[in-house]
């Protein structure tokens, strides 16, 4: 059973911060939990499912433990249109996982999403809160070597 994460839990918490709240639990614990998400739902007196929902919309919310470096490599058109799958490839290969996926070790997971904000330095990725931008699959080796 995972532990609510003090401060997180909270009567007097409005629903409309619930985003913000989701964000909280899973800095603190990791990941959101169904119990961490029933807990909440319970404390701002709306659904277990309007939390899922909420939880599962956003790619940078997780319901499962996720990895010591969290890899998110960008899919929307202007990494898309430069190499997007030349960079997914590269990383599968360094790091032996596909999106989606956990290493064994827990030091990576490798996760796709529609937007990091740096489409002007396409094709990019962010690891934990670092962008990489202007990737090539000579830079990706280089960088996951930094994060091993």
């Amino acid at each position: 059973m995972t532990q609510v994460p003090k401060g997180i839990i909270d009567k007097d918490r409005d629903p409309e911060q619930l985003l913000v709240l989701l964000k909280e639990a899973q800095d603190k614990a990791g990941y959101l939990s169904e119990e961490v998400m029933a807990e909440l739902a319970e404390s701002l007196s709306i659904s277990r499912s309007e939390v899922y929902g909420v939880a599962t919309f956003y790619s940078f919310l997780s319901t499962k433990p996720l990895g010591r470096n969290v890899i998110r490599i960008c899919q929307s058109l202007p990494c898309y249109l430069k190499n997007y799958q030349t960079i997914v490839e590269s990383i599968e290969k360094e790091i032996g996982i596909r999106p989606g996926q956990t290493t064994d070790d827990d030091r990576f997971t490798f996760t796709l999403t529609n937007c990091i904000g740096a489409c002007d330095k396409a094709p990019a990725m962010l690891i934990n809160s670092d962008v990489h931008a202007n990737l090539t699959p000579e830079k990706i080796s280089q960088i996951l070597k930094d994060y091993k």
